[in-house]
């Protein structure tokens, strides 16, 4: 038998036994992208600007990809540059939205960005009728364990104290109870950082009885100390051994502070939920200043940027505890994180409601995040229940140029 009969052979045995086609056989069938829109979703979120805008992609194959994120404002651009285009490059259509302009992305911009990257990969997944997470290699974890932000699990009641409240949050089957020293359930307009060194200790006390001696714990000192009150009260804590401290001085100084504070104290920090794509935190990595990388989705661009950050902390070997956004990046990070093999935790905070606009997203249960068999980030939407406030259908020749090194791939402007 020759080489192609053999092949041959091979790719019919495989499809008689139920097997999947060989991968050049799968490949994604041209398309071009048609229209963009964007959506304010039934109670937007105006805390944080990044965004829960509602994304969606529509092809010429009548497959639309959805994604979330970004603004009006910051969405039109990179849009523009989308339309007309075949979603199956990635890669390609990201460099190009990203050096195309004469100024780099900003980060709200890169957060606009990986709002039409999620809507990308959500289109590759529907055409191979697979979720992200198989196309990225498979998952390496059962599910991805959470923590909670709100404070809202079953039993928590107004006025409970720390050590009842760390309790229940194991109880409900969390990896981990969050306290926000800032506020600290006292207000947050006035702050003493002095004070909060002292309050801080306290309530870190209780919570290490709440969550028992093996139970976990995390303090999110939210950028509001100053450098040295971060240092007393990292140090002041760390008998209790909490989990990690988040964002101890201000994202502004990170770079400088961060390295400082690292050689000053213990205890595991945690930094980054302002963080936009990887060259804002790369050195706090690769020197191992941190011990939990925080930046998220779509703030960095998108998985296509995630997934280059998640080998850089696998290098290092760097934990990953995402912030929050919206629940449709919130599935997305699922299916690009589930394939991580580093520590990871979840920020989550919809306890296990159907949103109105999301039928279909997330699999939560008892603390935990599961990745799902759902084609692309496996979310359905209820267009009823959306507000249209951008719809772009013509390619942006206006404002952009694109430069090629001789073999094609894209340079900067």
């Amino acid at each position: 038998m020759n080489r192609r009969r053999f092949l041959q052979s091979l790719a019919t045995t495989g499809v008689a036994a139920g097997l999947r086609a060989p991968l050049a056989q799968a490949a994604l069938p041209k398309m071009k992208i048609t229209r963009i829109r964007a959506f304010a979703p039934p109670n937007p979120n105006p805390l944080f600007n990044q965004a829960d805008t509602v994304v969606t992609i529509e092809t010429d194959a009548g497959i639309t990809g959805i994604g979330e994120g970004g603004f009006a404002d910051t969405l039109r651009q990179c849009a523009g540059r989308l339309i007309g285009q075949d979603p199956q490059y990635i890669e390609r259509l990201w460099q190009d939205m990203t050096r195309s302009f004469f100024y780099p992305p900003g980060r709200e911009k890169q957060h606009a960005l990986g709002a039409l990257d999620l809507a990308l990969w959500d289109i590759r997944g529907k055409v191979l009728k697979l979720p992200v997470h198989q196309i990225l290699g498979g998952a390496a974890r059962n599910y991805c364990e959470c923590y909670n932000t709100a404070g809202i699990v079953p039993g928590i009641q107004q006025g409970m104290g720390v050590k009842e409240r760390a309790a229940l949050t194991i109880a409900a089957g969390y990896r981990a109870y969050r306290m926000d020293a800032a506020s600290l359930g006292r207000g947050n307009a006035t702050y003493n950082t002095r004070e909060r060194v002292l309050a801080v200790y306290d309530d870190c006390v209780q919570a290490r009885e709440g969550v028992g001696k093996n139970g976990d714990f995390c303090v999110d000192f939210h950028q509001r100390f100053d450098f040295i009150d971060a240092v007393r009260c990292a140090n002041l804590i760390e008998p209790t051994a909490p989990l990690f401290i988040e964002d101890p001085v201000r994202t502004e100084v990170f770079e400088a502070d961060i390295p400082k504070m690292r050689q000053m104290v213990k205890v595991p920090i945690a930094a980054g939920e302002e963080w936009g794509a990887r060259w804002d935190f790369n050195k706090l990595v690769e020197n191992h200043d941190i011990d939990w990388m925080r930046a998220t989705l779509p703030n960095v661009g998108g998985i296509t940027e995630m997934m280059k950050i998640a080998a850089l902390c696998e290098t290092h070997f760097i934990g990953i505890v995402p912030h929050f956004t919206g629940p449709i990046a919130t599935a997305a990070l699922v299916n690009c994180l589930s394939t991580y093999s580093g520590p990871v935790l979840m920020e989550y905070n919809f306890q296990g409601k159907t949103l109105p606009h999301l039928p279909v997203c997330l699999d939560f249960k008892d603390g935990k995040l599961y990745p799902n068999e759902r084609p692309g980030l496996g979310v359905e939407l209820d267009m009823k229940q959306l507000t249209q406030i951008l719809e772009v259908t013509k390619y942006d020749t206006n404002r952009a140029q694109t430069y090629f090194r001789p073999d094609g791939s894209i340079t900067n402007w």
